[in-house]
Protein backbone atom coordinates (compact mmCIF):
# COMPACT_ATOMS: atom_id res chain seq x y z
CA UNK A 1 0.00 0.00 0.00
CA UNK A 2 0.90 3.54 -0.79
CA UNK A 3 0.27 5.67 2.34
CA UNK A 4 0.13 9.37 2.49
CA UNK A 5 0.37 10.83 6.14
CA UNK A 6 -0.70 14.02 7.10
CA UNK A 7 0.92 15.69 9.84
CA UNK A 8 3.88 16.69 12.05
CA UNK A 9 3.75 15.97 15.23
CA UNK A 10 4.51 13.60 18.00
CA UNK A 11 1.29 11.91 16.97
CA UNK A 12 2.31 11.33 13.82
CA UNK A 13 5.33 10.14 14.20
CA UNK A 14 4.11 7.52 16.58
CA UNK A 15 2.04 6.35 13.56
CA UNK A 16 4.31 6.44 10.98
CA UNK A 17 6.76 4.22 13.56
CA UNK A 18 3.56 1.69 13.48
CA UNK A 19 2.93 2.14 9.71
CA UNK A 20 6.62 1.44 8.96
CA UNK A 21 6.39 -2.03 10.79
CA UNK A 22 3.55 -3.22 8.37
CA UNK A 23 4.19 -5.58 5.54
CA UNK A 24 1.65 -4.28 3.69
CA UNK A 25 3.63 -1.33 2.74
CA UNK A 26 4.65 -0.20 0.00
CA UNK A 27 6.17 3.51 0.25
CA UNK A 28 5.10 6.13 2.94
CA UNK A 29 5.02 10.02 2.43
CA UNK A 30 4.45 12.25 5.38
CA UNK A 31 3.62 15.96 4.80
CA UNK A 32 4.87 17.83 6.22
CA UNK A 33 6.80 15.22 8.68
CA UNK A 34 9.69 16.07 11.06
CA UNK A 35 13.04 15.29 11.76
CA UNK A 36 11.93 12.13 13.16
CA UNK A 37 9.65 10.91 10.58
CA UNK A 38 12.40 11.74 7.80
CA UNK A 39 14.22 8.82 9.36
CA UNK A 40 11.00 6.56 8.16
CA UNK A 41 10.58 7.70 5.03
CA UNK A 42 9.91 10.63 2.85
CA UNK A 43 8.50 13.77 3.74
CA UNK A 44 6.90 16.74 1.70
CA UNK A 45 6.80 20.28 2.94
CA UNK A 46 3.19 20.90 2.86
CA UNK A 47 0.95 22.19 5.41
CA UNK A 48 -1.24 19.87 7.14
CA UNK A 49 -4.06 22.49 6.02
CA UNK A 50 -2.98 22.85 2.13
CA UNK A 51 -6.48 20.73 1.08
CA UNK A 52 -5.31 21.11 -2.47
CA UNK A 53 -1.59 20.91 -2.32
CA UNK A 54 -2.33 17.20 -0.12
CA UNK A 55 -4.94 15.99 -2.80
CA UNK A 56 -2.08 16.83 -5.48
CA UNK A 57 -0.05 14.40 -3.62
CA UNK A 58 -1.96 11.76 -3.26
CA UNK A 59 -2.74 11.72 -6.75
CA UNK A 60 1.07 11.74 -7.86
CA UNK A 61 1.91 8.96 -5.33
CA UNK A 62 -1.10 6.74 -5.98
CA UNK A 63 -2.23 6.89 -2.56
CA UNK A 64 -3.79 3.93 -1.77
CA UNK A 65 -4.86 5.61 1.61
CA UNK A 66 -4.39 8.87 3.59
CA UNK A 67 -4.03 9.24 6.95
CA UNK A 68 -4.72 12.54 8.29
CA UNK A 69 -3.26 12.97 11.90
CA UNK A 70 -4.52 16.79 12.95
CA UNK A 71 -7.55 18.01 13.62
CA UNK A 72 -6.59 21.26 11.59
CA UNK A 73 -6.54 19.06 8.61
CA UNK A 74 -9.85 17.88 8.98
CA UNK A 75 -11.83 21.00 10.06
CA UNK A 76 -10.28 22.27 7.01
CA UNK A 77 -11.60 19.56 4.80
CA UNK A 78 -9.10 17.24 3.68
CA UNK A 79 -11.27 14.28 4.22
CA UNK A 80 -13.85 15.88 1.89
CA UNK A 81 -11.99 16.54 -1.01
CA UNK A 82 -10.22 13.20 -0.55
CA UNK A 83 -13.44 11.74 -0.91
CA UNK A 84 -14.61 13.96 -4.03
CA UNK A 85 -11.01 12.94 -5.84
CA UNK A 86 -11.90 9.13 -4.56
CA UNK A 87 -9.01 8.85 -2.82
CA UNK A 88 -9.70 6.59 0.91
CA UNK A 89 -9.05 8.27 3.92
CA UNK A 90 -8.65 7.65 7.49
CA UNK A 91 -10.09 10.84 9.34
CA UNK A 92 -13.39 12.12 9.27
CA UNK A 93 -15.41 15.18 7.18
CA UNK A 94 -15.48 18.47 8.22
CA UNK A 95 -19.03 18.08 8.95
CA UNK A 96 -18.65 14.97 10.97
CA UNK A 97 -15.30 16.25 12.67
CA UNK A 98 -17.19 19.01 14.43
CA UNK A 99 -17.74 16.84 17.34
CA UNK A 100 -14.49 18.49 18.20
CA UNK A 101 -14.20 21.60 16.02
CA UNK A 102 -17.19 23.26 18.04
CA UNK A 103 -17.34 22.39 21.19
CA UNK A 104 -21.04 23.56 21.18
CA UNK A 105 -22.05 21.66 18.72
CA UNK A 106 -20.74 18.95 20.55
CA UNK A 107 -22.53 19.57 23.33
CA UNK A 108 -25.88 20.24 21.24
CA UNK A 109 -25.63 16.84 19.60
CA UNK A 110 -24.65 15.26 23.00
CA UNK A 111 -28.01 16.41 23.76
CA UNK A 112 -30.27 15.70 20.89
CA UNK A 113 -29.03 12.07 21.43
CA UNK A 114 -29.36 11.41 24.63
CA UNK A 115 -25.13 11.12 25.63
CA UNK A 116 -24.16 10.99 29.05
CA UNK A 117 -22.15 14.24 29.45
CA UNK A 118 -22.26 17.86 31.99
CA UNK A 119 -25.22 20.45 31.91
CA UNK A 120 -23.89 23.35 30.18
CA UNK A 121 -24.70 26.62 28.03
CA UNK A 122 -22.80 28.17 25.04
CA UNK A 123 -22.46 32.25 25.50
CA UNK A 124 -21.40 35.05 22.80
CA UNK A 125 -21.18 38.10 24.93
CA UNK A 126 -19.60 38.43 28.99
CA UNK A 127 -22.86 39.73 30.31
CA UNK A 128 -25.23 36.75 28.76
CA UNK A 129 -21.99 34.06 30.48
CA UNK A 130 -21.86 36.54 33.79
CA UNK A 131 -25.83 35.67 34.18
CA UNK A 132 -25.11 31.66 33.30
CA UNK A 133 -22.38 31.84 36.22
CA UNK A 134 -25.13 33.35 38.62
CA UNK A 135 -26.93 30.00 38.64
CA UNK A 136 -23.85 27.89 39.09
CA UNK A 137 -20.94 26.94 42.02
CA UNK A 138 -17.69 26.74 41.80
CA UNK A 139 -15.46 25.33 40.45
CA UNK A 140 -16.31 26.18 37.13
CA UNK A 141 -15.26 24.96 33.63
CA UNK A 142 -15.01 27.59 30.66
CA UNK A 143 -14.24 26.64 27.31
CA UNK A 144 -13.32 27.91 24.11
CA UNK A 145 -15.95 26.68 21.43
CA UNK A 146 -12.85 26.29 18.70
CA UNK A 147 -10.10 24.97 18.42
CA UNK A 148 -7.18 26.57 20.64
CA UNK A 149 -4.11 23.12 20.72
CA UNK A 150 -5.75 21.77 23.59
CA UNK A 151 -5.28 25.00 25.54
CA UNK A 152 -8.66 27.01 25.47
CA UNK A 153 -10.16 24.89 28.99
CA UNK A 154 -10.26 26.66 32.51
CA UNK A 155 -11.30 24.81 35.72
CA UNK A 156 -11.57 28.30 37.58
CA UNK A 157 -11.69 27.81 41.34
CA UNK A 158 -13.30 30.98 41.79
CA UNK A 159 -16.08 33.39 39.87
CA UNK A 160 -13.27 35.98 39.40
CA UNK A 161 -10.82 33.40 37.77
CA UNK A 162 -14.32 32.54 35.67
CA UNK A 163 -15.27 36.05 34.99
CA UNK A 164 -11.43 36.35 33.42
CA UNK A 165 -11.52 33.01 31.52
CA UNK A 166 -14.80 34.50 29.85
CA UNK A 167 -13.54 37.78 28.93
CA UNK A 168 -10.28 36.43 27.88
CA UNK A 169 -11.53 33.94 25.41
CA UNK A 170 -14.45 36.64 24.25
CA UNK A 171 -11.71 39.07 24.18
CA UNK A 172 -9.84 37.41 21.36
CA UNK A 173 -6.83 34.99 23.61
CA UNK A 174 -7.92 32.44 21.36
CA UNK A 175 -8.95 33.97 17.89
CA UNK A 176 -12.13 32.93 16.15
CA UNK A 177 -11.86 29.70 18.25
CA UNK A 178 -13.25 32.19 21.29
CA UNK A 179 -16.24 34.12 19.56
CA UNK A 180 -18.08 31.64 21.74
CA UNK A 181 -17.64 30.31 24.89
CA UNK A 182 -18.88 26.78 26.42
CA UNK A 183 -19.74 26.63 30.31
CA UNK A 184 -19.93 23.14 31.48
CA UNK A 185 -20.88 22.05 35.10
CA UNK A 186 -17.79 20.55 36.82
CA UNK A 187 -17.53 17.00 36.98
CA UNK A 188 -15.48 15.13 40.12
CA UNK A 189 -13.49 12.10 39.23
CA UNK A 190 -10.65 10.83 37.40
CA UNK A 191 -10.40 11.75 33.51
CA UNK A 192 -9.74 9.15 30.89
CA UNK A 193 -9.39 8.78 27.06
CA UNK A 194 -11.22 5.81 25.34
CA UNK A 195 -10.80 5.34 21.55
CA UNK A 196 -12.90 3.49 19.01
CA UNK A 197 -12.31 3.24 15.26
CA UNK A 198 -15.25 3.99 13.17
CA UNK A 199 -15.96 2.99 9.58
CA UNK A 200 -19.83 5.11 9.50
CA UNK A 201 -21.49 2.27 10.70
CA UNK A 202 -19.57 -0.19 13.00
CA UNK A 203 -17.73 0.78 15.41
CA UNK A 204 -14.24 -1.50 17.74
CA UNK A 205 -12.76 -0.90 20.99
CA UNK A 206 -9.43 0.61 20.02
CA UNK A 207 -7.79 0.95 23.49
CA UNK A 208 -7.38 3.38 26.34
CA UNK A 209 -5.47 5.78 28.19
CA UNK A 210 -5.45 8.22 30.49
CA UNK A 211 -2.90 11.84 30.55
CA UNK A 212 -1.93 14.69 32.62
CA UNK A 213 -3.10 17.92 31.17
CA UNK A 214 -1.52 20.37 33.66
CA UNK A 215 2.04 21.48 32.71
CA UNK A 216 3.55 21.19 36.05
CA UNK A 217 4.23 18.18 38.92
CA UNK A 218 1.60 17.38 41.10
CA UNK A 219 -1.33 18.28 38.39
CA UNK A 220 -0.28 22.00 39.06
CA UNK A 221 0.02 25.36 36.46
CA UNK A 222 -1.75 25.84 33.34
CA UNK A 223 -3.47 23.51 31.05
CA UNK A 224 -1.84 22.04 28.06
CA UNK A 225 -2.01 19.90 24.81
CA UNK A 226 -0.84 17.09 27.34
CA UNK A 227 2.44 16.58 29.47
CA UNK A 228 2.08 12.69 29.36
CA UNK A 229 0.47 9.72 29.28
CA UNK A 230 0.11 5.56 30.10
CA UNK A 231 -1.60 2.62 28.79
CA UNK A 232 -3.90 1.05 30.15
CA UNK A 233 -5.35 3.22 33.24
CA UNK A 234 -6.42 0.69 35.58
CA UNK A 235 -9.02 3.14 36.80
CA UNK A 236 -10.69 1.99 33.94
CA UNK A 237 -11.80 -1.09 34.27
CA UNK A 238 -13.19 -3.74 31.56
CA UNK A 239 -16.67 -3.08 32.79
CA UNK A 240 -16.23 0.56 32.90
CA UNK A 241 -14.93 0.36 29.35
CA UNK A 242 -17.60 -1.26 28.36
CA UNK A 243 -20.62 0.68 29.65
CA UNK A 244 -18.16 4.14 28.16
CA UNK A 245 -17.96 2.36 24.75
CA UNK A 246 -21.73 1.46 24.39
CA UNK A 247 -23.22 4.41 26.28
CA UNK A 248 -21.19 7.20 24.68
CA UNK A 249 -19.26 5.77 21.46
CA UNK A 250 -21.74 4.04 20.17
CA UNK A 251 -24.92 6.43 20.28
CA UNK A 252 -22.61 8.96 18.50
CA UNK A 253 -21.52 6.87 15.91
CA UNK A 254 -25.30 6.09 15.25
CA UNK A 255 -26.71 9.79 15.78
CA UNK A 256 -23.86 11.30 13.20
CA UNK A 257 -25.00 8.46 10.81
CA UNK A 258 -28.94 9.60 11.71
CA UNK A 259 -27.76 13.50 11.07
CA UNK A 260 -26.65 12.55 7.67
CA UNK A 261 -22.55 12.50 8.35
CA UNK A 262 -21.65 9.31 8.99
CA UNK A 263 -17.83 9.20 10.72
CA UNK A 264 -14.76 7.17 9.46
CA UNK A 265 -11.76 7.12 11.62
CA UNK A 266 -10.79 7.46 15.37
CA UNK A 267 -13.25 8.78 17.72
CA UNK A 268 -11.54 10.03 20.57
CA UNK A 269 -14.17 9.53 23.91
CA UNK A 270 -12.58 11.84 27.04
CA UNK A 271 -14.94 10.65 29.67
CA UNK A 272 -14.59 11.79 33.33
CA UNK A 273 -15.56 8.41 36.20
CA UNK A 274 -18.22 10.33 38.11
CA UNK A 275 -19.83 8.73 41.21
CA UNK A 276 -22.40 7.62 38.88
CA UNK A 277 -20.68 6.18 36.47
CA UNK A 278 -18.54 7.20 32.97
CA UNK A 279 -19.85 10.79 31.69
CA UNK A 280 -18.34 12.52 28.58
CA UNK A 281 -16.41 15.33 28.86
CA UNK A 282 -15.71 15.92 24.95
CA UNK A 283 -14.89 14.12 21.82
CA UNK A 284 -11.93 14.32 19.28
CA UNK A 285 -12.35 13.53 16.27
CA UNK A 286 -8.05 12.00 15.90
CA UNK A 287 -5.74 10.39 17.92
CA UNK A 288 -5.27 11.83 21.16
CA UNK A 289 -1.28 13.23 21.42
CA UNK A 290 0.29 11.98 23.57
CA UNK A 291 -2.12 9.01 23.90
CA UNK A 292 -1.59 7.72 20.20
CA UNK A 293 1.99 7.21 21.11
CA UNK A 294 0.94 4.71 24.08
CA UNK A 295 -1.59 3.19 21.99
CA UNK A 296 0.72 2.27 19.26
CA UNK A 297 3.90 1.10 21.22
CA UNK A 298 0.92 -1.22 23.03
CA UNK A 299 -0.46 -2.56 19.35
CA UNK A 300 0.43 -5.79 18.44
CA UNK A 301 -1.44 -5.98 15.69
CA UNK A 302 -0.42 -4.46 12.04
CA UNK A 303 -2.12 -1.26 12.51
CA UNK A 304 -2.90 -0.91 8.36
CA UNK A 305 -5.30 -2.82 8.30
CA UNK A 306 -7.49 -1.19 10.70
CA UNK A 307 -6.99 2.35 9.30
CA UNK A 308 -7.85 0.94 5.67
CA UNK A 309 -10.77 -0.87 7.22
CA UNK A 310 -12.31 2.11 8.52
CA UNK A 311 -11.59 3.86 5.70
CA UNK A 312 -13.33 1.64 3.21
CA UNK A 313 -16.60 0.75 5.78
CA UNK A 314 -14.92 -3.17 6.37
CA UNK A 315 -14.19 -2.85 10.10
CA UNK A 316 -17.04 -5.46 10.59
CA UNK A 317 -14.68 -8.27 8.55
CA UNK A 318 -11.57 -7.49 10.88
CA UNK A 319 -10.39 -9.56 14.27
CA UNK A 320 -10.37 -7.02 17.85
CA UNK A 321 -7.15 -5.70 17.72
CA UNK A 322 -4.42 -7.40 19.68
CA UNK A 323 -2.30 -5.80 22.50
CA UNK A 324 0.61 -6.53 24.68
CA UNK A 325 0.16 -7.02 27.94
CA UNK A 326 2.88 -4.25 29.18
CA UNK A 327 1.95 -0.74 29.95
CA UNK A 328 3.53 1.83 27.93
CA UNK A 329 4.56 5.47 29.58
CA UNK A 330 5.26 8.79 27.81
CA UNK A 331 6.74 11.65 29.10
CA UNK A 332 6.67 15.14 26.82
CA UNK A 333 9.60 17.27 27.21
CA UNK A 334 8.17 20.77 26.32
CA UNK A 335 9.63 24.03 25.48
CA UNK A 336 10.79 26.26 27.91
CA UNK A 337 7.40 29.26 28.26
CA UNK A 338 5.26 26.10 27.11
CA UNK A 339 2.20 26.57 26.75
CA UNK A 340 1.96 30.35 27.47
CA UNK A 341 5.28 31.35 25.12
CA UNK A 342 7.46 28.56 24.20
CA UNK A 343 11.06 29.47 23.59
CA UNK A 344 12.33 27.68 20.39
CA UNK A 345 15.96 27.54 18.56
CA UNK A 346 17.84 25.56 21.62
CA UNK A 347 20.13 22.79 20.64
CA UNK A 348 19.28 18.88 21.61
CA UNK A 349 21.78 16.28 21.58
CA UNK A 350 20.82 12.58 22.48
CA UNK A 351 17.70 12.41 21.25
CA UNK A 352 18.77 10.70 17.81
CA UNK A 353 19.75 7.02 18.17
CA UNK A 354 18.60 3.58 17.97
CA UNK A 355 15.36 2.64 19.15
CA UNK A 356 13.50 -0.15 20.39
CA UNK A 357 9.77 -0.99 21.71
CA UNK A 358 10.86 -0.94 24.92
CA UNK A 359 12.17 3.15 24.73
CA UNK A 360 11.33 5.01 21.76
CA UNK A 361 11.77 8.86 21.03
CA UNK A 362 9.29 10.36 18.87
CA UNK A 363 9.46 14.07 17.66
CA UNK A 364 6.85 16.33 18.41
CA UNK A 365 8.21 19.74 17.99
CA UNK A 366 11.73 19.58 16.20
CA UNK A 367 14.03 21.44 13.59
CA UNK A 368 16.92 20.17 11.87
CA UNK A 369 19.27 22.59 10.68
CA UNK A 370 21.69 21.53 7.31
CA UNK A 371 24.48 20.67 9.42
CA UNK A 372 22.25 17.90 11.62
CA UNK A 373 22.05 19.60 14.83
CA UNK A 374 18.23 19.20 15.94
CA UNK A 375 17.15 22.01 17.53
CA UNK A 376 13.58 23.16 19.48
CA UNK A 377 10.62 24.04 16.98
CA UNK A 378 7.60 23.85 19.06
CA UNK A 379 5.82 23.90 22.46
CA UNK A 380 6.24 20.19 22.92
CA UNK A 381 9.27 19.07 21.50
CA UNK A 382 9.90 14.98 22.15
CA UNK A 383 7.96 12.10 23.64
CA UNK A 384 10.10 9.63 25.39
CA UNK A 385 8.18 6.56 25.42
CA UNK A 386 8.56 3.05 26.87
CA UNK A 387 6.91 -0.25 27.70
CA UNK A 388 7.49 -2.21 30.86
CA UNK A 389 5.72 -4.48 32.98
CA UNK A 390 4.45 -3.37 35.33
CA UNK A 391 4.09 0.40 34.86
CA UNK A 392 6.81 1.37 37.02
CA UNK A 393 9.10 -0.37 34.94
CA UNK A 394 8.14 1.86 31.86
CA UNK A 395 8.04 4.81 33.92
CA UNK A 396 11.69 3.85 34.43
CA UNK A 397 12.75 2.89 31.66
CA UNK A 398 11.48 6.34 30.15
CA UNK A 399 13.48 8.78 32.82
CA UNK A 400 16.07 7.08 32.51
CA UNK A 401 16.46 7.15 28.42
CA UNK A 402 15.39 11.43 29.13
CA UNK A 403 18.49 11.02 31.35
CA UNK A 404 20.65 10.84 27.84
CA UNK A 405 18.92 13.48 26.62
CA UNK A 406 20.88 16.98 26.63
CA UNK A 407 18.21 19.56 26.20
CA UNK A 408 18.75 22.70 28.82
CA UNK A 409 16.06 24.74 26.72
CA UNK A 410 13.32 22.44 27.85
CA UNK A 411 11.14 20.94 30.75
CA UNK A 412 9.19 17.82 32.15
CA UNK A 413 6.93 16.67 34.74
CA UNK A 414 8.65 13.86 36.92
CA UNK A 415 5.78 12.53 38.24
CA UNK A 416 3.85 10.96 34.90
CA UNK A 417 1.42 7.38 35.82
CA UNK A 418 1.55 8.60 39.70
CA UNK A 419 -2.41 8.40 39.73
CA UNK A 420 -1.53 4.47 38.41
CA UNK A 421 1.55 4.03 41.15
CA UNK A 422 2.09 3.45 44.31
CA UNK A 423 3.14 6.69 46.22
CA UNK A 424 6.86 6.56 46.65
Amino acid sequence: MNILLVGSGGREHALAWKIAQSPLLTRMVAAPGNPGIAGLCEIRPLNATDVEGLVALAKEIAADLVVIGPESALEAGLADQLARAGIPCFGPTAAAARLETSKAFSKDFCARHDLPTAAYGVFETPAAAAAFLDSQTPPFVIKADGLAAGKGVVIAATRAEADAAVSDMLGGLFGQAGARVVIEEFMPGEEVSLFALCDGETAIPFGFAQDHKRAYDGDQGPNTGGMGAYSPAPVLTDVLARRAFEDCVLPAVRGMAAEGTPYRGVIYAGLMLTPTGPRLVEFNARFGDPECQVLMLRLQSDVLPYLAAAAAGALASLPPPVWRDESALCVVIAADGYPQSPVAGAIIRGADGPDHDEAVVFHAGTARDPDGTLRSAGGRVLNVCALGAPLSEARGRAYGRIGGIDFPGGFHRSDIGWRALPAD
